[in-house]
């Protein structure tokens, strides 16, 4: 027995899966924070994280909060819920999707959760077995790759293909995939590219997973946030070429991240995730994680039925009004290319082109030197896994979004390699 200082030797330290996964949006926006000029009076120009809930212009609808107030005040929901939801929430959920699906969802499909991230957390968790793997898209969102991390379950990447539009490189899909891959994941609208994908590629998306075995996982947290050529497609609409689980939540559409409610739906009319026993691992987990809020359950019903169209088409205007700025500010920088313009969710992905800098190592150092300089933090692409890139949020107010964008020129021309 060792012992140390006059005692056994301590027998607990950290979980190193957690140190390997520790990449994320939040610890990597905390550093660069950290790292402002705090002698910098100007105000610091938010482009790394999609939340907007700052800014006047996105303001959540007057329906949202009155129903929360309205869902309290009742004294029905200060109760513990049940694990997979309350009913009249669930069947909320299910109304509101089905108005998009071919199909009926059943109220039985759909799984509260408490926001998309303790989704990712249970769809992973339930999914990690010795020697599976999971396809996830590259770039994509760190959430994943971390919660893979800690559950032991091997991540693979395929790529999204800038030059058409960020489409999934499906012949990477089926190059990558063997007999014990279990799923692969999208993410549509797309966080970090800011893409919406057409019919006809989910369509093939669901296709070649259906001829691999595998189920698709639909990050839809930014549904409906499409304001290009391409319509919003839920991939649910596929669910009887290949089963099908939607991730959602009322965070983006809605502009209340910080209320933490979300979904699982299971959209397979066919019932092969309760034929293999997905369904019922899912349950198992959901009886030992925490609950969304009772509260916020009860005030899902009237958010989803009562919000009006106007509130979510001023949302769309202002978004994709400051898409239109991005996309035109980002053609003025000439370190700078976005390969594909925003049609879809708050965020895009932007090429950075280090030779035309001095003194400017990688997408890492330009943040960490444009937050001391400039006071404006945008998000390195490595946290999204594409070294050298940057991922812009666009949803702030376009004032704010132009002198943001106006500091990253001025930052430019300050580091810009002499000819």
């Amino acid at each position: 027995m060792e012992v140390m200082n006059g005692h056994k030797k301590w027998g607990f330290q950290g979980n190193p899966e957690l140190i390997a996964s520790s990449i994320s949006v939040r610890g990597v926006l905390t550093k660069l924070m950290a790292n402002r000029n705090k002698d910098d009076k100007r105000p610091t120009i938010p482009l790394g994280r999609a939340d907007p809930t700052e800014f006047p212009s996105y303001r959540t609808t007057p329906v949202a909060p009155d129903a929360v107030a309205d869902a309290t005040y009742s004294y029905n929901f200060n109760c513990y819920p049940p694990t997979v939801g309350i009913a009249e929430a669930r069947r909320a959920v299910a109304e509101y999707l089905s108005k998009d699906f071919p199909y009926q969802l059943s109220p039985d499909d759909v799984y509260l959760t408490a926001g998309c991230t303790q989704a990712i957390e249970i769809v992973v968790s339930v999914l990690a077995r010795p020697n599976a793997n999971i396809l996830f898209p590259r770039p994509g969102y760190p959430q994943y790759e971390a919660r893979a991390s800690c559950s032991k379950l091997e991540a693979r990447h395929f790529d999204l293909i800038p030059e058409k539009g960020w489409e999934v490189d499906l012949d990477s899909v089926e190059a990558l995939a063997d007999e014990n891959t279990v799923a692969m994941v999208i993410i549509n609208p797309s966080n970090p590219c800011g893409n919406v994908f057409t019919y006809q590629h989910l369509k093939e998306i669901a296709e070649t997973a259906s001829k691999l075995g595998i189920f698709v996982i639909s990050d839809e947290v930014y549904g409906h946030l499409a304001f290009g050529s391409n319509p919003f497609v839920p991939m649910g609409v596929f669910g009887s070429t290949v089963p099908v689980l939607t991730l959602g939540s009322i965070s983006k559409r809605w502009i209340v991240p910080g209320w933490r409610l979300g979904w699982i739906v299971t959209s397979d009319p066919n019932g092969i995730f309760h034929q293999s026993g997905f369904v019922e691992c899912m349950k198992n987990f959901l009886d030992i994680t925490t609950d969304p809020p009772t509260n916020m359950q009860g005030a899902l019903t009237q958010i989803l039925k009562h919000t009006k169209e106007d509130f979510y088409s001023k949302i769309l205007t202002t978004i994709r009004g400051a898409a239109d700025i991005l996309y035109d500010r980002i053609q003025e920088i000439p370190c700078l290319t976005c390969p594909h313009k925003p049609d879809g969710s708050m965020v895009a992905m932007v090429k950075l082109n280090l030779p035309l800098l001095e003194g400017i190592i990688d997408d890492v150092d330009f943040c960490m030197k444009l937050a001391k300089e400039e006071s404006v933090i945008v998000l390195p692409g490595v946290t999204v896994g594409l070294k050298n890139c940057l991922r812009i949020t666009f949803a702030v107010e376009h004032s704010a979004l132009e002198d943001g964008l106006g500091r990253i020129k001025a930052f430019y021309h300050r580091h810009a390699k002499k000819e």
